[in-house]
Protein backbone atom coordinates (compact mmCIF):
# COMPACT_ATOMS: atom_id res chain seq x y z
CA UNK A 1 0.00 0.00 0.00
CA UNK A 2 1.31 3.56 -0.64
CA UNK A 3 2.60 5.80 2.54
CA UNK A 4 0.20 8.19 3.85
CA UNK A 5 2.10 11.51 4.91
CA UNK A 6 1.61 14.41 7.19
CA UNK A 7 0.14 17.76 5.81
CA UNK A 8 3.05 20.01 5.37
CA UNK A 9 2.80 23.35 4.32
CA UNK A 10 4.47 23.87 1.03
CA UNK A 11 7.26 26.52 1.40
CA UNK A 12 10.28 25.14 -0.48
CA UNK A 13 11.51 22.54 -3.15
CA UNK A 14 11.95 19.77 -0.89
CA UNK A 15 8.84 20.93 1.74
CA UNK A 16 6.20 17.24 1.30
CA UNK A 17 3.00 17.80 1.30
CA UNK A 18 -0.13 14.73 0.60
CA UNK A 19 -0.47 14.65 -3.19
CA UNK A 20 -3.31 12.35 -4.05
CA UNK A 21 -3.21 11.72 -7.92
CA UNK A 22 -5.78 10.50 -10.36
CA UNK A 23 -6.16 8.82 -13.26
CA UNK A 24 -9.24 8.47 -15.24
CA UNK A 25 -9.10 5.50 -17.21
CA UNK A 26 -11.90 4.97 -20.24
CA UNK A 27 -13.37 1.37 -20.52
CA UNK A 28 -10.84 -0.15 -22.20
CA UNK A 29 -13.25 -1.14 -25.31
CA UNK A 30 -13.21 2.46 -25.96
CA UNK A 31 -9.89 3.74 -25.26
CA UNK A 32 -6.82 4.53 -27.59
CA UNK A 33 -9.21 4.41 -30.55
CA UNK A 34 -5.99 5.64 -32.66
CA UNK A 35 -3.87 2.96 -31.54
CA UNK A 36 -6.03 0.20 -33.62
CA UNK A 37 -4.13 0.30 -36.64
CA UNK A 38 -1.63 -1.09 -35.32
CA UNK A 39 -3.04 -2.96 -32.17
CA UNK A 40 -6.08 -4.29 -33.72
CA UNK A 41 -7.62 -6.50 -31.61
CA UNK A 42 -5.28 -5.95 -28.78
CA UNK A 43 -6.02 -2.22 -28.46
CA UNK A 44 -7.69 -3.30 -25.02
CA UNK A 45 -4.64 -5.17 -24.04
CA UNK A 46 -2.67 -1.93 -24.72
CA UNK A 47 -4.54 0.56 -23.05
CA UNK A 48 -4.34 -1.86 -20.19
CA UNK A 49 -0.66 -1.89 -20.50
CA UNK A 50 0.23 1.80 -20.73
CA UNK A 51 -2.50 2.79 -17.59
CA UNK A 52 -0.54 -0.25 -15.36
CA UNK A 53 3.03 1.26 -16.39
CA UNK A 54 1.86 4.32 -15.69
CA UNK A 55 0.09 3.52 -12.44
CA UNK A 56 3.39 1.76 -11.22
CA UNK A 57 5.43 4.47 -11.66
CA UNK A 58 3.12 7.40 -9.77
CA UNK A 59 3.32 4.50 -7.43
CA UNK A 60 6.50 4.37 -6.55
CA UNK A 61 6.92 8.21 -6.42
CA UNK A 62 8.17 9.55 -2.96
CA UNK A 63 5.45 12.42 -3.15
CA UNK A 64 2.93 10.71 -4.21
CA UNK A 65 0.37 9.24 -0.75
CA UNK A 66 -2.02 7.83 -3.39
CA UNK A 67 -3.04 6.78 -6.58
CA UNK A 68 -6.84 7.04 -7.35
CA UNK A 69 -8.12 5.55 -10.26
CA UNK A 70 -11.43 6.52 -11.78
CA UNK A 71 -12.55 4.28 -14.08
CA UNK A 72 -15.95 1.82 -14.63
CA UNK A 73 -14.07 -0.94 -16.28
CA UNK A 74 -14.36 -4.00 -15.06
CA UNK A 75 -11.13 -5.63 -15.85
CA UNK A 76 -8.82 -2.01 -15.66
CA UNK A 77 -10.33 -1.34 -11.58
CA UNK A 78 -9.33 -4.96 -9.89
CA UNK A 79 -5.75 -4.58 -12.16
CA UNK A 80 -5.20 -1.09 -11.34
CA UNK A 81 -6.21 -2.08 -8.05
CA UNK A 82 -3.49 -4.59 -7.34
CA UNK A 83 -0.69 -2.10 -8.33
CA UNK A 84 -1.77 -0.21 -5.41
CA UNK A 85 -4.36 1.93 -6.91
CA UNK A 86 -7.61 3.04 -4.56
CA UNK A 87 -10.40 2.26 -7.97
CA UNK A 88 -13.80 4.66 -7.87
CA UNK A 89 -16.38 3.81 -9.88
CA UNK A 90 -16.65 6.59 -13.17
CA UNK A 91 -16.88 6.46 -16.97
CA UNK A 92 -14.03 8.99 -18.65
CA UNK A 93 -15.55 9.04 -22.09
CA UNK A 94 -12.56 10.89 -23.52
CA UNK A 95 -14.82 13.78 -24.52
CA UNK A 96 -13.87 17.42 -22.46
CA UNK A 97 -17.11 17.27 -20.65
CA UNK A 98 -16.85 13.53 -19.93
CA UNK A 99 -13.40 13.16 -18.99
CA UNK A 100 -13.36 16.56 -16.71
CA UNK A 101 -16.23 15.85 -14.69
CA UNK A 102 -14.77 12.24 -13.78
CA UNK A 103 -11.69 14.12 -12.58
CA UNK A 104 -13.85 16.62 -10.78
CA UNK A 105 -15.71 13.26 -9.46
CA UNK A 106 -12.19 11.90 -7.89
CA UNK A 107 -11.31 14.97 -6.93
CA UNK A 108 -14.24 15.02 -4.20
CA UNK A 109 -13.75 11.52 -3.15
CA UNK A 110 -10.04 12.13 -2.58
CA UNK A 111 -11.34 15.58 -0.74
CA UNK A 112 -13.81 13.82 1.00
CA UNK A 113 -11.24 10.92 2.36
CA UNK A 114 -8.49 12.27 2.29
CA UNK A 115 -8.53 16.34 3.30
CA UNK A 116 -5.80 18.71 3.20
CA UNK A 117 -3.45 17.51 0.53
CA UNK A 118 -2.48 18.33 -2.86
CA UNK A 119 -4.97 17.10 -5.99
CA UNK A 120 -2.77 16.17 -9.13
CA UNK A 121 -4.96 14.87 -12.37
CA UNK A 122 -2.66 12.85 -15.02
CA UNK A 123 -2.80 11.50 -18.06
CA UNK A 124 -3.23 7.27 -17.92
CA UNK A 125 -0.80 6.81 -20.88
CA UNK A 126 2.49 8.05 -19.79
CA UNK A 127 4.27 4.32 -20.02
CA UNK A 128 7.64 6.13 -20.28
CA UNK A 129 6.69 8.59 -16.81
CA UNK A 130 9.40 8.15 -13.97
CA UNK A 131 8.62 8.59 -10.64
CA UNK A 132 11.77 11.54 -10.65
CA UNK A 133 9.96 13.15 -13.08
CA UNK A 134 6.56 13.38 -11.63
CA UNK A 135 8.26 14.11 -7.95
CA UNK A 136 10.03 16.77 -9.47
CA UNK A 137 6.88 18.42 -11.32
CA UNK A 138 5.15 17.90 -8.23
CA UNK A 139 7.18 19.81 -5.92
CA UNK A 140 7.29 22.83 -8.16
CA UNK A 141 3.43 22.61 -8.47
CA UNK A 142 3.86 23.36 -5.08
CA UNK A 143 6.06 26.35 -5.27
CA UNK A 144 3.15 28.27 -7.32
CA UNK A 145 1.03 28.44 -4.54
CA UNK A 146 -2.00 27.48 -6.91
CA UNK A 147 -2.42 25.34 -9.73
CA UNK A 148 -0.38 24.14 -12.48
CA UNK A 149 0.04 21.85 -15.09
CA UNK A 150 2.72 20.63 -17.69
CA UNK A 151 2.12 20.22 -21.20
CA UNK A 152 2.69 17.45 -23.50
CA UNK A 153 5.07 16.56 -25.56
CA UNK A 154 3.18 18.31 -28.80
CA UNK A 155 2.85 21.62 -26.93
CA UNK A 156 -0.56 21.79 -27.53
CA UNK A 157 -2.55 19.56 -24.78
CA UNK A 158 -1.60 18.67 -21.03
CA UNK A 159 -0.48 15.70 -19.26
CA UNK A 160 -0.90 17.03 -15.70
CA UNK A 161 -2.61 19.04 -13.80
CA UNK A 162 -1.92 20.11 -10.04
CA UNK A 163 -3.90 21.88 -7.42
CA UNK A 164 -2.81 22.69 -4.05
CA UNK A 165 -5.24 22.71 -1.26
CA UNK A 166 -7.28 25.87 -1.25
CA UNK A 167 -6.83 26.17 -4.64
CA UNK A 168 -10.13 25.99 -7.02
CA UNK A 169 -9.93 22.56 -8.85
CA UNK A 170 -10.29 23.29 -12.27
CA UNK A 171 -9.27 20.38 -15.01
CA UNK A 172 -10.04 21.38 -18.42
CA UNK A 173 -8.31 18.34 -20.60
CA UNK A 174 -9.31 17.31 -23.96
CA UNK A 175 -8.19 18.92 -27.49
CA UNK A 176 -5.91 22.05 -26.75
CA UNK A 177 -5.81 21.85 -23.56
CA UNK A 178 -2.72 24.19 -22.71
CA UNK A 179 -4.47 27.20 -23.50
CA UNK A 180 -7.10 26.54 -21.74
CA UNK A 181 -5.47 25.45 -18.32
CA UNK A 182 -2.88 28.58 -19.55
CA UNK A 183 -6.03 31.27 -19.45
CA UNK A 184 -7.94 29.94 -16.51
CA UNK A 185 -4.58 31.05 -14.17
CA UNK A 186 -3.20 27.72 -13.86
CA UNK A 187 0.51 28.30 -13.70
CA UNK A 188 2.75 26.38 -16.57
CA UNK A 189 5.46 24.22 -15.10
CA UNK A 190 8.34 24.80 -18.43
CA UNK A 191 10.76 21.63 -16.66
CA UNK A 192 13.54 20.50 -18.98
CA UNK A 193 14.11 16.68 -18.30
CA UNK A 194 10.80 15.30 -17.80
CA UNK A 195 10.31 13.66 -21.21
CA UNK A 196 8.38 11.00 -19.96
CA UNK A 197 5.61 12.83 -18.31
CA UNK A 198 4.94 15.01 -21.12
CA UNK A 199 4.79 11.93 -23.87
CA UNK A 200 1.52 10.48 -23.79
CA UNK A 201 0.44 8.32 -26.27
CA UNK A 202 -2.56 8.30 -28.35
CA UNK A 203 -0.88 7.24 -31.82
CA UNK A 204 1.72 4.80 -32.96
CA UNK A 205 4.40 7.37 -33.48
CA UNK A 206 3.75 8.42 -30.06
CA UNK A 207 4.01 4.91 -28.75
CA UNK A 208 7.27 4.48 -30.83
CA UNK A 209 8.66 7.49 -29.09
CA UNK A 210 7.54 6.19 -25.72
CA UNK A 211 9.70 2.91 -26.70
CA UNK A 212 12.51 4.86 -27.01
CA UNK A 213 12.67 7.23 -24.06
CA UNK A 214 12.61 3.94 -22.26
CA UNK A 215 8.60 2.42 -21.54
CA UNK A 216 7.66 0.54 -18.31
CA UNK A 217 8.28 -3.38 -19.34
CA UNK A 218 4.58 -4.31 -19.80
CA UNK A 219 4.01 -1.40 -23.03
CA UNK A 220 7.79 -2.87 -23.83
CA UNK A 221 6.72 -6.06 -24.08
CA UNK A 222 3.36 -5.61 -26.24
CA UNK A 223 4.71 -2.95 -28.43
CA UNK A 224 7.36 -4.90 -29.04
CA UNK A 225 5.21 -7.16 -30.87
CA UNK A 226 2.90 -5.43 -32.06
CA UNK A 227 5.40 -2.76 -34.02
CA UNK A 228 7.01 -6.77 -35.57
CA UNK A 229 4.16 -7.28 -37.05
CA UNK A 230 3.10 -3.60 -38.66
Amino acid sequence: MLRSLPVVTCMTESALLPWTVLMPVKVLARAKSRLAVLAGQRRRELALALASDTVSAVAACPEVARVLVVTSDAVAGPRLAALGAHVVGGEPTGATAGLNAALHYGASVAASRWPGGGIAALAADLPALRPAELGRALRAACLTGTSAFVPDAAGVGTTMYACLPGAAFRPMFGGASRTRHASSGAVELSLDGVPGLRRDVDTPEDLRAAIMLGAGFRTTALAGELLADA
